[in-house]
């Protein structure tokens, strides 16, 4: 699914009302039909209806639904914000239509406002300002959404909720964006649902079809895309039956120093059961009886040392390569790590302690082969590319990097995003709060290591790595709930994921 910039969603609006053909009005409508349904699903009759709406399309989205829930017997009180006195083409329509009727008590706000009362039992319609927002809201619309937000008012925001914008809000004021319940965006979602600080705003969100032109959404260039099922299922390779070990790859792993065992075992983990053929494990001596105990079906290959990584491993008869997980911070694992990028010349994975190196290194990320994935968590990212205000701040730098050195990032989160060498940027829908537990992250880099042993490219192999994994955190929280998940249970759930990602998938 694309997600587009404001800019692109007012194209879009136009090229609906051009190609299909529509009117301007007709569109509103058919968008304050979707929006109030949506409404009367929810919320009964019984509740209070105070709506909000700006001079904008916004505000005539929400007139339109004002007397929409009207004629169905709700009881709506509309104020319409027009102090500059100038409303939007559709807006002023929308107004007209909402005067004919006598079941809305309706108030055109032109100076002095006198703000109803919005007790626990009122639902707020917010509909000051939508996507076309390009700065702080500020004086009387930041009074009015304060006054919203120190109400104990249920709020479902139009779009999205009045202040915050499309994309970029890293210099906006908190206190002047609406903090909504719900959020019900019209079509496809915004770049800014994505983004941590967001969601005290946002609320839950939910998408609404408008049915805008879908040739138009097609034509239009994007970045930026939400990963879907179908997505994914299409990535998934068969198995045929007559295939044996050799067919899935030969992985190595180097992971693990004296103490830190658990990461290798995670990462091992999370390769095996992800379907690869055979996996190495080279680490330190200390650590193999903990591996030869956990993950019977790996093979350990012992490190020179006892204690950690020093001795890098030749790589001609492997298909991929992962290191990082636990590996530690002694000096001679840091000459190791600059001898192994250097033998490496097929795109590898790197994560945790290798990401640190490569921070405190960072002349060695030319050395990186290209195509290869790093899976930092934000704070690891801030390490490489300098500190960020914000999430999107956060995003450009990654993306710099990416294109910078032709390397894939998947920066890790709620929505964890993969970051293509073009730039390219692809939310991830799966996973839930309960896999940020510790070892969560070695487990992905298994199975990214698995994906990438298996013949997947590396853009496959992200794209399918992150979602199999929130998939099989979804349903180890689905059987255990997210208070008690642990990375061990996203491992063990990994065949289940896998099982439901491929019901439907041609054999």
């Amino acid at each position: 699914m694309k997600i587009f910039p404001s800019v692109q969603i007012k194209q879009l609006d136009a090229y609906t009302i051009e190609h299909e053909p529509i009117s301007s009005i007709d569109l509103m409508e058919r968008a304050a039909t979707a929006l109030a349904a949506a409404i009367m699903k929810e919320w009964g009759k019984e509740s209070p209806i105070v709506v909000f709406a700006g001079p904008g399309n916004n505000g005539g989205d929400a007139l339109a639904i004002s007397r929409l829930l009207a004629e169905k017997g709700y009881r709506v009180k509309a104020f319409l914000f027009n102090t500059n006195e100038h409303l939007s083409e559709e807006c002023a329509a929308e107004k007209e239509l909402l005067e004919q009727i006598s079941e809305v008590e309706f108030t055109e706000v032109t100076s002095k406002f006198e703000p109803p009362i919005l007790d626990k039992d009122c639902l707020v319609i917010d509909g000051l300002f939508g996507s076309g927002l390009k700065k702080a809201l500020a004086g009387g619309f930041a009074a009015v959404v304060k006054y919203i937000n120190a109400s104990p008012a249920t709020v479902v925001s139009i779009d999205l909720p009045s202040g915050l914008m499309c994309e970029d809000n890293t210099y906006n004021i908190k206190n002047h964006i609406v903090r909504a319940n719900k959020t019900l965006s019209l079509q496809l979602p915004k770049l800014s649902f994505f983004f941590s600080e967001n969601a005290e705003y946002l609320g839950e969100w939910k998408l609404l079809d408008i049915h805008l032109s879908p040739e138009g959404i097609d034509k239009n260039f994007t970045i930026w895309y939400l990963t879907e099922a179908d997505d994914i299922k299409k990535l998934v390779k068969p198995r045929s039956r007559f295939a044996h070990k050799g067919d899935f790859g030969r992985a190595l792993l180097i992971a693990g120093s004296y103490g830190m065992a658990g990461s290798s075992v995670l990462a091992a983990k999370g390769c095996m059961k992800t379907g690869v053929g055979l996996l190495t494990i080279h680490a330190p001596l200390k650590n193999n009886d903990i591996l030869q105990t956990t993950v019977p079906e790996a093979i350990v290959e012992h490190d020179a040392h006892q204690d950690y990584f020093t001795t890098p491993v030749y790589t001609d008869n492997y298909t991929a390569v992962a290191i990082g997980p636990g590996l530690g911070q002694a000096e001679e694992t840091t000459t190791a790590l600059i001898d192994q990028l250097k033998i490496c010349q097929e795109p590898m994975v790197i994560d945790a302690d290798a990401l640190n190196f490569l921070s405190k290194h960072r002349h060695c990320l030319t050395s990186v082969p290209r195509g290869s994935i790093l899976t930092p968590h934000p704070k690891e990212l801030e390490r490489l590319v300098g500190k960020c205000d914000s999430t999107f701040e956060r995003l450009t730098k990654a993306r710099d990097l990416a294109t910078n050195y032709k390397i894939y990032i998947i920066l890790k989160g709620a929505y964890s995003v993969v970051i293509t060498p073009e730039g390219n940027c692809y939310f991830n829908p799966t996973g839930n709060s309960g896999m940020a537990t510790a070892g969560s992250g070695d487990v992905l880099t298994g199975v990214l290591l698995s994906l990438l042993s298996q013949g997947y490219t590396p853009e496959e192999s992200c794209k399918l790595g992150v979602y199999l994994h929130g998939l099989a955190g979804d349903l180890a929280k689905e059987k255990l709930g997210e208070w008690g998940l642990t990375a061990s249970d996203i491992a063990d759930h990994l065949p289940f994921a896998w099982k439901k990602l491929t019901q439907n998938v041609d054999k």
